[in-house]
């Protein structure tokens, strides 16, 4: 799977400063509805097989494939080699994440891992659909927080994209609690709250560059690193638990070639 393509939605627009900054006003944001998420343990069984069929086809001699053959070769190259595991957020083109690093992510809280499964900060951001952070307070989480930590040269974000609720399946998703609104700030100052919808398709939210302007500044290295925070203000309950999840916050930006 590629990035998407993003159309621009709703805009904040910032100060021209070295660091963009912002007004004090707080705005609330609607999202765009991005790529609909419709991941199963059933689809990553048959992902699997097909990946397996595909790498024997590419190991015969070309010449000896059937029509049938063919048209799978066509599918393999078409949606199989594209991404590497069923559950990739990202494909192989260049993307934001070619120059974009973020250093670290962290959280107020994280549920208990449980057996093989954890919920730590670090996957609302390793391009997953099968892991999530998961807030480990009791009750629904309002007020936990994550924060991401970005080095000084990182390229602008002009797009964060969200996949709310455990998405990895539609029982794990409809079972745990998903975010209705979260506030978003930026060096701990609040930027705007994002007003989630209740769905497994990714929501997109647009801005005006958000990060350091002085590109070509020798000294841009030796700045200091720059924090986004995102907070649980608001939920929507699942059927199962209160359990509140974040399967991903990533971006796409600029700067980047």
């Amino acid at each position: 799977m590629s990035l998407h393509k993003l159309k621009p939605t709703l805009i904040v627009f910032l100060l021209a400063m070295p660091f963009t900054t912002f007004s004090q006003t707080v705005k609330e944001m609607q999202p765009e509805l991005g790529y609909e998420v419709d991941k199963s343990p059933e689809g990553e069984l048959a992902f699997n097989n097909k990946k397996k069929k595909c790498a024997a086809l590419f190991e015969r001699d070309r010449k000896t494939w059937t029509a049938a053959e063919k048209k799978l070769a066509e599918e393999c190259s078409g949606e199989i080699d594209v991404v590497e595991n069923y559950y990739d957020i990202l494909g192989q083109e260049c993307s934001w994440y070619c120059g974009g690093v973020e250093d670290t992510r962290t959280a107020s809280s994280e549920l208990k891992s449980q057996g093989q499964s954890n919920y730590v900060a670090s996957n609302a951001h390793d391009l997953s659909y099968k892991t999530a952070w998961v807030e480990g307070v009791s009750g629904y989480g309002v007020g936990e927080s994550l924060t991401y930590r970005f080095p000084p040269q990182t390229p602008r974000i002009t797009k964060i994209i969200v996949v709310n609720g455990y998405a990895k399946s539609l029982k794990a998703w409809s079972e745990n609690s998903r975010v209705k609104k979260l506030k978003f700030y930026i060096n701990d100052k609040p930027v705007a709250i994002l007003n989630l919808q209740d769905t497994r398709a990714e929501q997109i939210f647009t801005f005006d560059p958000i990060g350091n302007a002085n590109r070509e500044d020798k000294t841009l290295r030796s700045l200091p690193q720059w924090t986004m925070k995102f907070e649980i203000m608001e939920v929507y309950k699942g059927d199962k638990y209160d359990d509140t999840a974040i399967t991903e916050i990533y971006f796409d930006g600029i700067d980047v070639h």
